[in-house]
């Protein structure tokens, strides 16, 4: 009688290693990252970097034009945009070397979201600089988290941010500078610290935005406009950029573009970028990971900051390794995860870290890979239902296009 085979029980696959915080993708700062943008303008418009008080310096290099627009799109992320030509067939043709098209990638800054890009970009400055760096973040002398889209609970903006925008240092030197958007952006403290300078116009039709912005370039020898449209992002973190809520909005933008493009001024350029891409987080417990519901991420955290792409930790006194090193192992192949100081080292806000700056950041620094994000379902409810995220460092969320027409 044949003797039937030993089986041997299946061994369990090991657990994932995490991930070296050393490998997380770093922003171009200071070359390719939209805090070089504005300054590369105005550079090519005339202006020099002289001093502290005056334009950054960048080593981005764009060609000269008299009158330049910036429209920047909220979550018209590089990798999105590439893979949706027949939704947006005019900006894909400005990607199109074939037809003439220069698009090139930049990068949004980490973190990437709405409030620290729209710092960036309308300071010229990294986010270690201008102070804005997160959804939430701590304000060390209230030990409050403080919104900084909604600049909730206020804080006097000038201390918060005190560098000068671009614009104001434009418009002090003989351009005209012009922000068209929504009336409601007007008065908030985050237009007021990020995008002041000159004159803000306030209009509510998108389209009427965009025939006022042409305008405002040919109203000038000189001239500097900054104009935004930001339902693309709204559209993607409820429905997910997935969505046919989503590409429909994605071609409403596409149609925007073209109106501006075809109304441009002789000696004009138009630019259009973004604040950060997006990637759709699954409804499963695989990708979301709830620190209301996990003892494990909750211990030693005192307050969580950021959002469900890039959390802020900031722990009890003398817990931030301790926390790092749970946090690392629970979520492993998820997340990168960094101390402060390491985030700092590797230059994740930037080549300079300000002093007031320094303890915004988390004790500990959480950027998510993948399609995994870090939801708090008790204390943040609605945003933890959103189905679209951004703010971390992989290439869905970091890379933005800079598109340009030129007359």
């Amino acid at each position: 009688m044949a003797q039937a085979a030993t089986e041997h029980p299946q061994e369990p696959e090991p657990d994932p290693e995490p991930l070296d915080p050393r490998t997380a993708p770093v922003p171009r700062y200071g070359s390719a990252s939209l805090s070089d943008l504005l300054p590369a303008v105005v550079a090519a418009q005339g202006l020099s970097p002289a001093g502290e008080e005056q334009v950054p310096h960048t080593r981005l290099r764009l060609e000269p034009a008299d009158r330049v627009c910036v429209f920047l799109v909220d979550g018209l992320g590089w990798e999105v945009l590439r893979a949706h030509p027949e939704e947006a067939p005019f900006l894909t043709s400005l990607l199109d070397t074939s037809l003439g098209g220069t698009g090139t990638a930049l990068t949004s800054g980490f973190p990437s979201t709405t409030a620290t890009s729209l710092a960036s970009v309308g300071t010229g400055l990294p986010p270690g600089m201008h102070g804005l760096p997160g959804y939430t973040a701590l304000d060390p002398d209230t030990g409050r988290l403080m919104n900084q889209l909604r600049w909730q609970p206020w804080t006097e903006p000038h201390a918060w941010q005190p560098y000068p925008t671009v614009f104001q240092l434009a418009d002090a030197a003989g351009i005209t500078a012009s922000q068209v958007s929504a009336p409601h952006f007007e008065h908030t403290p985050l237009t007021r610290v990020a995008l002041s300078g000159g004159t803000f116009y306030g209009v509510l039709s998108a389209e009427e935005r965009m025939d006022r912005a042409a305008a405002r370039l040919a109203a000038a020898d000189r001239a500097l406009v900054y104009t935004y449209y930001a339902e693309l992002d709204g559209h993607g973190h409820r429905y997910g950029v997935d969505s046919d809520a989503w590409r429909g909005q994605l071609m409403y933008v596409d149609r925007l573009a073209q109106r501006l493009a075809e109304q441009l001024p002789p000696r004009s350029a138009l630019y259009v970028t973004a604040d950060h891409g997006m990637v759709d987080v699954p409804l499963t417990d695989r990708a979301r990971f709830d620190v209301d519901e996990d003892w494990e991420l909750s211990a030693g955290l005192a307050q969580l900051g950021g959002e469900g792409r890039m959390r802020h930790l900031y722990v009890v006194p003398g817990a931030a390794r301790d926390v790092a090193s749970v946090w690392r192992e629970v979520l492993a192949e998820h997340a990168w995860v960094a101390t402060r100081e390491e985030a700092v080292a590797l230059g994740w806000f930037g080549p300079r870290i300000d002093d007031r700056v320094r303890a915004r950041i988390g004790d500990v620094v959480v950027a998510m890979s993948g399609d995994a994000a870090v939801v708090a379902t008790e204390r943040e409810p609605k945003e933890s239902a959103l189905i679209g995220m951004h703010g971390s460092a992989t290439p869905a969320e970091q890379l933005i296009p800079l598109l340009e027409v030129r007359t």
